[in-house]
């Protein structure tokens, strides 16, 4: 198995530009949880962030081991596949959660007021 060393410059470019888009994407989501202010803004960022920074991150993968094994390497699609169909439907259920909570604690009576 050839070293790291022997990449060849195209592929080892194309590997760092996808995973420096990953790991910018990522950060960008993760600092978007950082920055918004509400439950409903901040549970979107990180959500995007996540997903489209683990597809750049294992396309970058799946070029250097490909050409470092000379056979492609695709098992990184499976973790693609299921962050792009978990990921949505936890999001999902944390907004329906937030929002039956939301409801729930409108819907209680007021308490009343002694005289």
């Amino acid at each position: 198995m050839k070293g790291i060393e022997h990449l060849p410059p195209w592929a080892a470019v194309l590997t760092a530009v996808f995973l420096l888009t990953g790991a910018a994407v990522t950060l960008i989501g993760s600092l978007g949880l950082l920055r918004l202010g509400t439950f409903y803004e901040r549970v979107h960022a990180p959500t995007l962030g996540t997903t489209l920074g683990t597809v750049f991150i294992a396309a970058a993968s799946m070029i250097c081991f490909s050409v470092l094994q000379t056979r492609a390497v695709l098992h990184e699609i499976l973790i693609v596949v299921l962050g792009i169909v978990t990921t949505p439907i936890a999001l999902t259920i944390l907004v329906g959660a937030a929002r039956f909570r939301d409801t729930a604690e409108r819907a209680q009576p007021a308490e009343p007021q002694d005289k």
